[in-house]
């Protein structure tokens, strides 16, 4: 078997089959490859008018299938079986090809490999790919990591996949060393975590508080997703508000259990920014919200707690309240694509990324699931000033998120003076009113801290640590 492959891809489950249909639809040679034989097969007999597809049936054959430097992208579960297949082809490679992991891989994992296939002499990408399987096949945001080398060879082949933005660039870019690639798509795997479960409270809100219906909130997001709220999420919401279920004729989402699942990247990102020190509070939140969700009998016994009932608003100040969230909900996506990005920021000082986070906003205007209208604006703030420490010191967003807080804090108040949950709506506010605050508590959390542990603290009026002596005469002392 000749190389006359310029991509390979193995492991063909849906992603890995619709990411090998992109890649031949787009005209190039795939090399394909599943451990079973007849998955390869099914393949090219449904999808072979698609494109060029060799079809190799032994890992030797499928290398041998691939043109120098040969690039191999892997699409198993993460973990183990990715080790497992990355052991069972790097034998077979020579220097300066390439493998790439096209799965959710945790980017520890990423760098660890890559620095030991680096070592044999073999280039190693972890790449995040975000738009579920109609991306993998139309066109997704792809967020590579990896060294500028392989990236050269790699980079030309994604960005005939990647889907296109609306000015045409392709969504993909080199986003930084090892595990860079695979850091980012955790990160946007939170923020999409986050902005999930904020979009779940507008709709809370709305037919809890406001009292529409299920098909009534459906027109109301889709008229928000002809302005600033223009989006992914809120498109397919109204959508799947609007379903009706064929079998009991009532709104789809009324027969649907209220436990949401989880496959793991949200708990890394929150995991993650514990240990980089940084506060993503509302993807945390949303973390919780969806592990709370799926303690049926812990909420079942909870459910005679004391509380109050949420009584339904007028028509005409439903109607001013619906207005109300859609200003909550603008703010709070804005938080949390800012502790999204501070995340990036920090991640990329800590391992010396250097990763471009106007970059990372342009590739995630399309292709992916959190893609949205105003990632053009987060790109251009990036692009505009280098230096920007937040989302938050944009003038344009500060102005807008000023000019929504007072609603916003209205729907947080009304929220809980109903007894209707919104920890996402709350801790988004919490966060921007702790920004804003001239002195936060943290000074007495100090003197706690010194006085039961001697951990010592710092002083407003002169440099240095100091201890008290908290017994007898209280003195203080250099630490």
């Amino acid at each position: 078997m000749s190389g006359t492959a310029q991509i390979g891809v193995t492991g063909l489950a849906v992603m890995g089959r619709n990411l090998a249909r992109n890649f031949a639809r787009n005209g190039l040679t795939v090399a394909v490859h599943n451990r079973t034989v007849s998955k390869t097969r099914a393949l090219v007999d449904e999808f072979g008018d698609e494109g060029t597809f060799v079809a190799a049936e032994s890992a030797a054959d499928f290398v041998a299938a691939l043109e120098r430097p040969r690039r191999l992208i892997i699409m198993v579960k993460a973990g183990g079986p990715t080790d497992a297949v990355i052991e069972e082809f790097a034998p077979l490679l020579e220097e300066g090809d390439v493998i790439i992991d096209g799965g959710n891989a945790h980017f520890a994992d990423t760098r660890r490999r890559e620095r030991e296939l680096r070592e044999r002499g073999i280039h190693f990408v972890g790449v995040g790919i975000s738009g579920g399987e109609e991306g993998a096949l139309h066109g997704p945001s792809i967020m590579p990591g990896g060294s500028a080398e392989s990236y050269a060879s790699l980079g030309p082949l994604l960005e005939r996949i990647a889907a296109k933005a609306p000015d045409g660039a392709p969504c993909v870019t080199h986003i930084g060393p090892d595990g860079a690639g695979h850091f980012v798509k955790m990160v946007h795997n939170g923020i999409e975590y986050a902005d999930m479960q904020l979009i779940a409270e507008a709709y809370h809100l709305l037919r809890s508080v406001a009292g529409y219906s299920p098909a009534k909130i459906a027109e109301t997001f889709r008229s928000w997703n002809t302005g600033r709220l223009d989006s992914y999420l809120i498109e397919i919401t109204a959508e799947v508000l609007a379903h009706t279920d064929a079998a009991t004729g009532k709104p789809f989402v009324d027969i649907v259990t209220d436990q949401a699942e989880q496959k793991g990247t949200g708990r890394w990102t929150v995991q993650i920014a514990l240990d980089l020190g940084v506060p993503v509070s509302g993807i945390a939140e949303a973390v919780f919200a969806r592990s709370l969700s799926g303690h049926a009998a812990l909420r079942e016994a909870s459910r005679s707690l004391p509380g109050p009932t949420a009584a339904p608003l007028s028509e005409a100040d439903a109607a001013r309240f619906a207005d109300q969230v859609e200003q909550a909900l603008y703010a709070s996506k804005i938080v949390s694509y800012t502790q999204g990005f501070h995340q990036i920021q920090a991640g990329s000082e800590e391992y010396g990324w250097n990763i471009d986070l106007g970059s990372v906003a342009a590739i995630w205007r399309a292709g992916c699931i959190i893609r949205a209208a105003f990632l053009d604006r987060i790109r251009e703030a990036f692009d505009t000033q280098r230096d920007l420490p937040s989302l938050l010191s944009d003038k344009q967003f500060a102005e807008e998120i000023g000019a929504a807080q007072e609603d916003w804090r209205a729907v947080v108040a009304t929220a809980v003076h109903q007894g209707v949950p919104t920890p996402g709506f709350a801790a988004a506010l919490s966060y921007y009113d702790a920004l804003r605050a001239e002195r936060l508590p943290a000074a007495l959390t100090q003197g706690q801290r010194d006085f039961f542990g001697a951990h010592t603290y710092r002083r407003t009026d002169r440099e240095g640590s100091f201890h008290t002596l908290w017994g007898g005469d209280r003195s203080e002392v250099s630490a």
